[in-house]
């Protein structure tokens, strides 16, 4: 489904594999190369900050696109499997009420006409989209919709028969990594294999405190998996934090999004409203532009301010 440009091992490969010798790690997604060298991927996550409304999810779209986003992404979930059942007759806080945790989970659930819908915007709109899938039926459904790639969520990292029928759909995988010790997302990358793999780091708390956010796992995911790209996937209040990870060389970042940080829903308060979305990606694209290769030049502009200004000892310059 995908064209792959760096090839970091087969499935069931040791985590710490690395790519080809002179590769970097870079993934096809939609007509986007993302890894080293690349811009940066920038994800609008509407999640279920839609609250299952259609109008309300395509107003979210609409805001991705006017801020430059390059995909948006949901969240699919077949409640009867992803709730437990002691909790499903548990009374929750609603938009239409109190509700038993279960009705709950089904109302807040986008249909297969409203997915319809929101692929045929998306397409309109030339803006790509897909979804985390937490059970294999969601992946199932999504897959009807020729979607770029697919994201395991942080809760699904030991879920090996869920990374199994993500790996079969054949599409680039992101694995977000909250949650989740070491040893946990060795496991995962293990039975994925690093081939088509970019890693999010994420710590899932909503909102994250400053304090265990720890960008530096950035840096030691790349180290520790070669083979696949790695992004940042923020649930913190500000935007500062996401454009520290742009410079730490995240190479794609994932937001919620939202209309208004005051609607009803888990996710709302962790989110960045539309006018602040477009602030947090223009600043993205400019920090991915000023970070350079790291090599030393003298550039043919500064030549001026150099004949005027420097000083060179006699027989020099």
């Amino acid at each position: 489904m995908s064209d792959l440009v760096c090839d970091g091992g087969e499935a069931g490969a040791a985590p710490s594999q690395p790519p080809a010798v002179g590769a970097a790690p870079r993934v096809a997604i939609g007509g986007a190369v993302v890894g080293a060298g690349q811009p940066v991927f920038v994800i609008a996550e509407l999640g279920i900050n839609h609250n299952g409304s259609l109008a309300l999810a395509q107003q979210l779209i609409d805001g991705a696109a006017w801020a430059g986003c390059d995909a948006v992404k949901l969240q699919k979930r077949t409640p009867e499997l992803c709730v437990p059942p002691e909790q499903w007759h548990q009374p929750r806080d609603s938009p239409w009420g109190r509700l038993p945790y279960i009705e709950y989970r089904r109302r807040i659930e986008l249909s297969l006409d409203d997915y319809t819908a929101i692929d045929r915007y998306c397409r309109a709109k030339g803006l790509p989209w897909f979804a985390s899938c937490w059970d294999e039926p969601s992946v199932a459904f999504i897959e009807r919709f020729d979607v770029p790639c697919f994201k395991i969520a942080s809760a699904s990292v030991t879920d090996l028969p869920l990374l199994a029928r993500m790996r079969r759909s054949g599409r680039p995988l992101i694995l977000s990594t909250g949650m989740s010790t070491l040893e946990q997302i060795d496991g995962a990358v293990a039975a994925l294999g690093q081939r088509d793999l970019l890693l999010a780091h994420t710590t899932s708390t909503y909102p994250c405190a400053l304090e265990q956010i720890n960008l530096r796992m950035i840096a030691t995911l790349q180290q520790r998996y070669p083979g696949c790209p790695v992004g940042y996937s923020g649930h913190e209040t500000g935007l500062a934090p996401t454009w520290a990870a742009v410079a730490l060389g995240a190479s794609f970042i994932e937001r919620h999004i939202t209309l208004d940080r005051a609607l009803w829903g888990t996710d709302q308060a962790a989110s960045v409203e539309i006018s602040r979305l477009r602030r947090l990606v223009t600043n993205v694209r400019d920090i991915s532009r000023a970070l350079g290769d790291g090599v030393k030049r003298v550039h043919p502009e500064e030549l001026a301010a150099q004949a005027k200004l420097r000083r060179w000892p006699a027989g020099q310059g």
